[in-house]
């Protein structure tokens, strides 16, 4: 195929993205109003507790199997990656641009963590059904529909295992300095009162040393000791459970496990156990109403999504005290570094047979290095009343980025694996 006619087939899907993330800006503007903060949050609230989990699990158990999963076993490996380099890459722009401390987290987390979620849900699908796409027709939307719902699985246990705890942390200490130096402010204008009340005060706190009192007054205060306390040791199976405690009190589980990864749960459980796929999944199966009932909702959710993430960029608009240096740095490492060490890791893992010959598996290995910050970032942000103003330009900027980077390197990878 000839650079074109891939340019064209990578363009499209991003197009449709661009014209539906637009129409959310659109009516979220307070002329139109039909999806201002109101509405907003009660269709997030439905995206993120019935229409993703149900797209989810539907597509896992349809499309996932135990054969398939074990052609698909590098996915997880490179997700990983993906974090542990965006780590590393955001890291090296906190040393470089030195912003404020509260921005460190917002940094690492839209550095680490990409949109593995509704993008693929778009992409995959739009580049299967062009006639000119390099993976033929015949598979190409049945290991999409897998390779994507993996994905988003996956990339969904990252963001709220590893984004949500830095930005918990962050957010926490942030706050506690806030409340420290709140505290300290009225310490000092308490004392500063107190050393003003003090000038009309005639009597002393403390009896003087020459009255009847004080010559056993150190007597009094002392008080008697003895040697026979000593430290207990405390057994290491105690420590254990000290520990153990302590991890299960600061992690919200109830964050980590979303209904996103309930739905993972239950797409996995099955597609992977042949007797309950047999009757779910399929068109003779006894109970196949629960599944189409569940692709139904599911359907729902890349549209809610798109509309709600162009609305949400709207508040980007309004600007914030991000450094431009910053927002330039996110862009670089998320559409120049990272694509290229991607690329980098999928050719070597193809060389050394870690990866099949599924040209459309490599194109999506890749992809996963070169898509935008998730939108989870801000949901998580949103939910901590932290750096929301600062997360929304961020947004704003790298997804106007995204729609030229994501059709160059779509281009690019497609080339590459072709």
């Amino acid at each position: 195929m000839g650079f074109w006619s891939l340019f064209v087939t990578a363009l499209m899907p991003i197009l449709k993205v661009l014209v539906v993330t637009g129409i959310g800006l659109f009516i979220a503007l307070e002329r139109i109003d039909l999806l201002g903060p109101t509405a907003r949050h009660h269709l997030n609230t439905l995206v993120f507790y019935i229409f993703y989990p149900a797209l989810v699990a539907s597509n896992l158990a349809d499309t996932v199997t135990a054969s398939s999963l074990a052609t698909m076993w590098f996915m997880p490996v490179n997700i990983l990656l993906t974090f542990i380099i965006g780590s590393a890459l955001g890291w090296i722009l906190i040393k470089i641009t030195r912003p404020p401390q509260h921005l460190h987290a917002l940094i690492l987390g839209c550095c680490s963590a990409g949109n593995m979620g509704n993008l693929f849900f778009i992409i995959i699908p739009a580049i299967c059904e062009e006639s000119d796409n390099p993976f033929g027709s015949s598979d190409c939307s049945t290991d999409g529909d897998a390779y994507a719902s993996l994905s988003s699985a996956l990339g969904a246990i990252g963001v709220w295992t590893y984004v949500y705890m830095i930005m918990r942390m962050s957010a926490t200490k942030c706050k506690g300095e806030i409340n420290l130096c709140n505290s300290t402010t009225s310490v000092r204008t308490s004392r500063e009162a107190l050393e003003i009340s003090s000038d009309c005060c005639t009597e002393a706190l403390l009896p003087p040393r020459d009255s009847p009192r004080s010559g056993n007054w150190s007597d009094e205060e002392e008080l008697p000791h003895d040697g026979s306390e000593e430290k207990s040791e405390v057994p290491f199976s105690e420590k254990i459970k000290q520990k153990v405690k302590i991890f299960m009190e600061k992690t919200n589980f109830k964050q980590v496990f979303t209904p996103s990864t309930i739905g993972v749960i239950f797409g996995f459980f099955i597609g992977l156990i042949p007797p309950i796929r047999k009757l779910i999944i399929g068109d003779s199966a006894p109970l196949r109403v629960i599944e189409s009932s569940a692709t139904l909702l599911g359907e729902a959710a890349i549209p809610s999504t798109t509309l709600i993430m162009g609305a949400n960029l709207l508040s980007g608009l309004k600007g914030s005290d991000v450094s431009i240096v910053v927002i330039l740095g996110i862009v670089a490492v998320r559409y120049i570094f990272l694509p290229l060490l991607g690329v980098v890791v999928v050719k070597a893992a193809t060389h050394f047979g870690l990866v099949g010959s599924n040209l459309l598996f490599q194109f999506v290995l890749m992809l996963q290095y070169a898509v935008p910050p998730a939108m989870g970032t801000g949901v998580i942000c949103q939910l901590f009343q932290f750096g929301q103003s600062e997360c929304s330009v961020i947004m704003l900027w790298t997804y106007a980025v995204a729609g030229f980077a994501l059709t160059l390197w779509s281009t690019f990878f497609m080339w590459l694996v072709s």
